[in-house]
């Protein structure tokens, strides 16, 4: 009946003031706020509520003639209390609600808000999941935990850790930042490893935080991310503190609960002080300016003040000053205050006694709401703008470190520069420096030295080790016999050894993994660490890309990869072992440029040289005596010429290197114990059809198959060195393999104690053996740093030597017959040798062509040319006996211009008669005379 009268009396209200004039602003407009009284927040923002409103009001630039008048009521962060408070709002004509406070009161008024058409400006709602879309009048004054759980995801990235454990309060305020948390440590490849949620009720459970802190201690992780109200924060704190997890090693990171306590409550009792210390903790950021010192000034002024000024306070300041803003050009923009009944709700009213007709809906509430987005104001949080989707531009924190007896603020995070020790309104773009991006850090228990992030407890449990129960090559790993988790062997000691060097210990149980009749499969054993099976993989486990996209290895502590076995023949030097240095195509290839070049050096030393003259059958043997006498540099013949000397010194050249090359090569084929096989590597197995053995459990199989498309019926599986010597020795014909295909030390394992077969070609993958761990283990990390220590203070190298140093063959000098050579080593000589040639008889062919040209044209030819239809053929002819004349003719070099006369000579022996031109021409076609 209360709620029927009040409503009465709103509308006859509201009827007298539409009376009196439509177009006139109001003297009073209503507001209401709604927030926890009794909270640190609360406190603070009531009396910056009460500030702000007497600022609009004293204020004469906004609200000109009216009067904000705020009504404030206590939610104490209660869904149900939240509601029936907003309830009464909605009978008193309220315009704007600064609020809510809590999460829980935000989802639940928030519908309300959306009917009743009605803006909320909320100061310290923070929950993530409050979308504009599903709550178009919800509006974030303050900043999302999206941003906040960005920095956090970014300072455990900036320390390399890669899990966390999240402790938060079970309710829409911490299982929505959490999930926001999750999602940004993921995008780095960083994850949540346990999350421990917390009774959201007022009062503390001890027993629950002890029973949850027991249960983070016996897990990995030691970096703790808190994200709760004030009071279970400091319980959680002071419980840890008890069993000793605020100590070394341990990391604690704070949401902004503790910011606003440390800032509102500063000094801190020391019981609690003691507690945090060495925490890291996110405040949201202000920007400094003369604003927010004259407010913190008037601040410390007010007498009733029960806490200091904190972040959350400046917020609630700035949302009344954005509300008052927004009326203000509201009221410019031709608005007025108006309420209209929701039929629905009549109906609802009328049915029942709720009373539920007495609210209102804000007929402006629409226009008001596009007026505060699009308000653009600097307040004393600092520029006050909305994006798209209603989040305020450019979010940023302050990061602070609790060290004695207060805290140190050792950098800044921004959506925009990332982290930094500037603060972010100076920064335009992203923090790309060098320079340190957070200022030195006093970690729990006073450390100064960046903590691990993570340890083995003494009360957590071991680590279950796989380990390959080998039947072959016991040298590398084997199981200790009559015992069931005890190995030795190569890989064994490589651990065993790494895992003392680390800074903690490292509680392992190993466990076998195969039948014990046959090698395991390495690829199934890496798979069963991603099932949970085991923790980690220790053995010859070569790293493979297959395993690498589901397990992290460490640094490779044995280098690996393919090679092919063979067995091998030796070979004597014989009576024709001097023509083994040169294959087949060399030898007719060099034969060929011997003929080649005396035959140019001839063309080009005939006309001046008579060394090079005579009857054809001197002159071909002078060619060949020439040429191969250059073989041996005991050429008798002078060359006269400019461009014959010019090919002879760069054949000469070719020849050295030919010399040399064949004396090695030869000298090498009668000293050396030569060893041949007709596998050459993996290239020659493929392109046979006979048979391939393989290592059982190898991922030799699996590259043959699928990376080198072998067929899998010429893959024979072997389990041990006694199979591939057998195999090797049966060969194909009888029931073995051709070759073995595996992996280097398994191989040169083999060939220590059978000295009939040997490694041919060269070896087709690279790799290396690891310990194998799940994705993103800190494990590998350190045991990789480790095992790089081994190696360079030559403990591998002696545990390797202790295993695997095994007497080498008494042919271990001897060579599988290497590559004869091959003309692909010299063609580049060649080449050269060639062009050269060419190019001399281009130059000298050049010069023939000229003389013929210059010279005076013979009467015949006079002839045919004055002939009105002359025989072209008769004349080409004519041209080319000429050209051959001149080629055989005796070039005098001694007399200038002796080339013209003996044209002109020519010429004239040629004019006596047709038939002496005739016979002239016959023998100047034959002219080696």
């Amino acid at each position: 009946m209360k709620l029927l009268w009040s409503f009465l009396f709103s509308s006859c209200l509201c009827l007298g003031t539409l009376g009196n004039g439509r177009s006139e602003k109001p003297e009073v407009v209503k507001i209401g706020s709604i927030f926890s009284f009794d909270s640190v927040i609360g406190k603070v923002a009531k009396i910056a509520i009460e500030e702000a409103v007497k600022d609009v009001n004293s204020n004469p630039d906004i609200l000109v003639g009216t009067r904000l008048q705020v009504s404030m009521q206590n939610s104490n962060c209660s869904g149900f209390m939240g509601m029936v408070e907003a309830l009464r709002f909605m009978e008193k004509d309220i315009v704007g609600i600064i609020g809510p406070q809590c999460s829980v009161v935000a989802h639940m008024i928030s519908h309300m808000a959306n009917e009743l058409r009605v803006p909320l400006l909320s100061f310290a709602v923070t929950d993530p999941v409050m979308s504009p879309l599903q709550f178009p009048y919800f509006i974030r004054t303050t900043q999302s935990d999206l941003y906040q759980m960005d920095a956090i995801a970014s300072i455990v990235d900036l320390y390399g850790w890669k899990e966390v454990i999240a402790v938060f309060v079970d309710d829409d305020y911490g299982r929505n930042g959490v999930a926001a948390l999750n999602d940004k440590l993921a995008s780095r490849r960083l994850r949540i490893t346990y999350k421990a949620g917390l009774h959201p009720d007022n009062a503390v459970n001890k027993s629950e935080i002890m029973n949850i802190l027991i249960k983070i201690m016996l897990l990995q992780p030691r970096i703790i991310v808190i994200h709760v109200y004030s009071e279970l924060g400091f319980a959680v704190f002071k419980e840890a503190k008890y069993l000793g997890m605020m100590g070394n090693g341990y990391v604690w990171i704070a949401t902004d609960w503790l910011s606003t306590t440390l800032d509102s409550s500063s000094p801190l009792p020391s019981e609690r002080l003691e507690s945090i210390q060495g925490a890291l903790v996110l405040r949201p950021h202000t920007p400094d300016s003369n604003l927010k010192r004259e407010f913190f000034s008037r601040w410390r002024k007010i007498p009733d003040a029960p806490l200091a000024l904190n972040t959350y306070g400046l917020y609630a300041y700035d949302s009344v000053m954005l509300l008052a803003s927004a009326l203000d050009k509201y009221f410019k923009h031709g608005g007025k205050i108006s309420f209209s009944n929701d039929s629905m709700l009549d109906a609802l009213g009328k049915s029942g006694s709720l009373n539920l007709e007495a609210m209102t809906v804000f007929d402006g509430g629409e226009a008001l709401l596009k007026d505060i987005l699009e308000t653009h104001m600097v307040g004393l949080t600092g520029q006050l703008q909305f994006n798209t989707d209603r989040s305020r531009i450019r979010p940023a924190y302050d990061i602070i470190n609790v060290a004695g007896t207060g805290v140190r603020q050792i950098g800044y995070w921004s959506n925009h520069s990332g982290l930094s020790v500037v603060p972010p309104e100076s920064l335009t773009q992203p923090n790309m420096s060098a320079s340190p991006k957070l200022r030195h850090v006093i970690w729990p228990g006073e450390a100064f030295q960046k903590p691990r992030g993570w340890a083995f407890s003494n009360n957590g449990k071991e680590l279950k080790i796989g380990v390959p129960r080998r039947v072959s090559y016991k040298e590398f790993v084997s199981q200790i016999r009559g015992t069931e988790n005890m190995f030795k062997g190569f890989c064994i000691d490589v651990f065993t050894a790494a895992a003392n060097l680390l800074p903690y210990a490292v509680p392992v149980k190993f466990v076998p993994y195969g039948n014990g009749k046959e090698n395991p499969s390495y690829t199934h054993m890496v798979e069963m660490i991603t099932s949970g099976n085991f923790d980690g993989v220790v053995g010859d486990v070569a790293i493979v890309t297959n395993r690498t996209k589901i397990v992290d290895f460490t640094q490779p502590y044995a280098a690996s990869g393919l090679v092919v076995v063979a067995p091998f023949k030796k070979l004597n030097s014989g009576a024709w072992a001097f023509l083994r240095p040169f294959n087949r195509l060399m030898w007719a290839v060099t034969a060929c440029c011997f003929l080649f070049v005396g035959i140019v050096v001839w063309i080009l030393e005939h006309r001046i040289n008579d060394e090079f003259r005579g009857p054809p059958k001197r002159q071909c043997v002078t060619i060949l005596w020439f040429s191969f006498s250059t073989m041996f540099f005991a050429h008798r013949e002078n060359t006269v010429s400019t461009l014959g000397r010019l090919v002879l010194i760069i054949w000469l050249f070719v020849v050295l290197i030919i010399n040399s090359s064949y004396t090695a090569s030869l000298t090498s084929i009668l000293t050396v114990q030569q060893l041949s096989s007709p596998i050459k590597g993996i290239d020659s197995l493929r392109e046979m059809d006979d048979r391939i053995g393989y290592q059982v459990g190898s991922f030799a199989e699996r590259y043959l198959r699928d990376e080198l498309n072998i067929s899998e019926s010429r893959l024979v599986p072997l389990g041990s060195p006694e199979a591939y010597a057998k195999a090797l020795k049966d060969g194909p014909k009888k029931g073995g393999v051709a070759a073995i295909v595996d992996e280097r030390p398994y191989v040169e394992l083999f060939l220590s104690s059978n000295c009939a077969y040997r490694i041919v070609g060269q070896e087709f993958t690279k790799s290396g053996w690891g310990f194998a761990f799940p994705r993103d283990s800190p494990l590998a990390i350190d045991l990789s740093t480790a095992i790089l220590e081994l190696a360079e203070n030559g403990d591998l190298q002696r545990i390797h030597d202790k295993w695997l140093m095994k007497n080498a063959c008494t042919l271990e000098n001897a060579e599988l017959e290497s590559d004869r050579l091959h003309l692909k080593s010299f063609w580049g000589l060649f080449l050269i040798c060639g062009v050269a040639c060419v190019l001399a008889l281009f130059l000298y062919f050049v010069q023939i062509i000229r003389q013929l040209y210059n010279g005076k044209p013979s009467e015949e030819e006079e002839d045919a040319i004055g002939r009105e239809n002359h025989d072209s053929s008769s004349l080409r002819s004519t041209r080319l006996q000429r050209f051959l004349s001149l080629m055989d003719e005796k070039e005098d070099v001694s007399k200038a211009g002796s080339k013209k006369r003996k044209i002109d000579g020519s010429v004239n022996d040629h004019s006596v008669s047709r038939h002496s031109r005739r016979l002239e021409s016959f023998n100047s076609v034959n002219p080696l005379d």
